[in-house]
This record gives C-alpha cells, structure tokens and sequence, in this order.
C-alpha cells in the first residue's frame, strides 16, 4: 500500500537514509526520488526473486518524459469516450492474465542466433542475448516444467522477453521455441530502454500494436513499493483498423471509429474509490489513475498483463471493477506533453 511522502531530510537523515537503503540491498543515494545504484549481473535472473527485485528498482525503463512514463491524470477525454467504453464493454469486469514472464541478463550474455519465420523483414536484427534458461509466456505458473514451456509446439503467442538492465536493452520475440537446432520465433524486435525510439511505422513487434511489452506489465517489485509508475498495457477483442502514438502497427479491419485503436489510452477514473482494495491492488489502481493503460493487442476485454510470480496477491479483485470505471483520453504525439520542445 502507499506510504505518506516523508519529510524532506537533512544531511544526516540523508546519510541515515542511505545507510538503511544500503542495509537492504539498495546501494547509492536513494534519496530525493533517485533510483538506487544498480546491483551488478553477472548471470540470467528470472523474474520472480528477491535478486531481480533489487534490479528493477534500479532499472530506469524509457526515459522520464515516455509515453509509458507520462501522467495522464488531467488530459482531456476523447469526446466519443463514453461509446468507446461501451464497444469495449462497460458492464464487462477488470480481468487479467498471469502471463509475461522476463528475464534479466549480463551485458556479456552470449548472442544466439534466432530463426525468423513469419516476419524477419519486421524484425530487428540478431544475433540476440537469449540464455538457456529464457522463460516462455505463462511458465512456470502453467504448471509445465521449463523444457517442456520452451519446446512445446502450440497455436499461442509464446512471448519471450529478455532485458539487459545494464546497456538498458530489451529484446522480445512473438512465438519463441527452443528446438533441438536452435531458438526460432515469428518475430522480434529490439528496444533501447535509453530513449524514446519506437517501432518503424508499420511494423509490428511481439504485440499487435507494435509497443514493447516488459515496459507495461505487473511486477513484483513496484507493487510491494506501493505503486505502479508507468502505463500498463490490456486487450481488447475489437480493435479499430487504425493506431496511435506509441503504437506503430494495427490488426484489424474494422473501422466503427468508436472502437479503439491500438495504442488508445484507458484510465482509471479519479474519483474512484482504491481505499477498500489490498495492497497490491491499491498500487496497481493507483497507476491506473496516473498513468493509464493502452490498447496493446486483440484478445479477451479488459485483460492486464500481469507477471506469472505468486507473490502477487489480491488479483481477483480485479473483478470488483467493470468498464464503466474508465475512460479514454486524447494521447499526445511523439512531440507533445512532456515530449515537446
């Protein structure tokens, strides 16, 4: 849950402050909203462990004035956002999937090469940093042993998704198998943590949109903080023929201009009521608010990602919340908002 904002600290607080932080794993200043030094990574670390918690709070994803790390609390609505909650379903309840998993790997991971199928001429080159133990979507909580999640031969998304923490790169790939000649997926696409940079317009990643996935997912980490800083991405089962920034790609061929289109920008409506909900639920509701959600591919409605790690608790709250709760707001562009100059 969150915490009331301390009083600004003096120099000795500081100092104690930053002795605390130490004391639990967190090295460097810590004070004054500064991310703590980043912990070193000398081996793959999955996403689920105290470790890769002590990473990620060091990890700065996209740069402060993002469109995933921009405050839409005040923008303006859409004038239609009241019939696009409707197409989307407003009596429908908040759902989510317990589905992206990641892993964080060294600067010096060893690069493989990656057999491209459906989509190399959308795909960013390799060779990629894909270590042996890389999870596929949905493991380890479907129950399968990790061979068997990265050899299974299936008709599903099969998401892979690898962060480097320390050159802040992200690589993600769109129906990822491990076979006995080497890894193959459908797609894949590269992000520099470190910028702005997005897509090339019409290309699509390992989401419909076109937009990174790790960026806009549930971790353990931020909830245990109290709050989820940065937009979330959920799902839709019709999408509009048409995208917005950040969004680079669509797949649709609808066009009733009251369904969303890839990259819309959903948000938690200011006046509810987040004091009733656990702890967890209460930061990732607290995003919502701030920060929003997008529109990041097609599939069940209203369903959030979350990462599979069963420290997580509270999510079937979700349910509690419907479509009326939100509404969508006018995005700003790739100069607008906090981007502008």
């Amino acid at each position: 849950m969150g915490f009331p904002a301390p009083a600004r600290p003096g120099r000795q607080g500081a100092a104690v402050l930053c002795l605390l932080l130490a004391a639990l794993g967190f090295a460097g200043s810590g004070v004054a909203g500064d991310k703590p030094a980043m912990p070193a990574v000398k081996a793959p670390v999955l996403f689920n462990t105290p470790e890769a918690d002590r990473i990620l709070a060091a990890l700065q994803v996209f740069p402060p004035d993002s469109a995933w790390n921009e405050d839409i609390s005040k923008r303006p609505l859409l004038p239609n956002s009241k019939e696009m909650i409707a197409a989307v379903g407003a009596d429908k309840p908040l759902a989510y999937n317990l589905d992206m998993a990641f892993i964080l790997v060294p600067a010096n991971q060893p690069r493989v090469a990656v057999k491209l199928l459906k989509y190399p001429q959308e795909s960013d080159p390799g060779p990629y940093p894909v270590p042996n133990n890389a999870p596929i979507e949905g493991w380890p909580l479907d129950g399968r042993t990790l061979d068997a999640a990265q050899q299974t031969v299936e008709p599903a998304d099969r998401h892979l998704i690898i962060v480097d923490p320390i050159q802040r790169m992200l690589y993600e790939f769109w129906q990822a198998r491990k076979t006995p000649t080497g890894w193959e997926a459908s797609c894949a696409a590269t992000f520099d943590l470190k910028t702005n940079k997005l897509r090339p317009d019409r290309w699509t990643s390992s989401d419909a949109a076109g937009l990174p996935i790790f960026p806009a997912i549930v971790r353990f980490d931020e909830v245990e903080r109290g709050m989820v800083q940065h937009a979330l991405r959920f799902t839709v089962r019709n999408s509009r023929n048409a995208y917005v920034y950040p969004a680079s790609h669509c797949a649709s061929s609808k066009s009733d201009p009251n369904l969303p289109r890839m990259g819309e920008r959903f948000r938690l409506r200011a006046g509810f009521d987040v004091s009733g909900f656990s702890p967890h639920l209460q930061a990732i509701l607290k995003g919502l608010k701030k920060y929003g959600m997008f529109v990041a591919d097609n599939g069940g409605d209203w369903r959030l990602s979350i990462a599979p790690d069963q420290r997580i608790q509270g999510l079937d709250e979700f349910r509690k919340l419907k479509g009326a709760d939100f509404e969508v707001v006018q995005t700003t562009g790739p100069k607008e908002g906090p981007r502008a100059r």
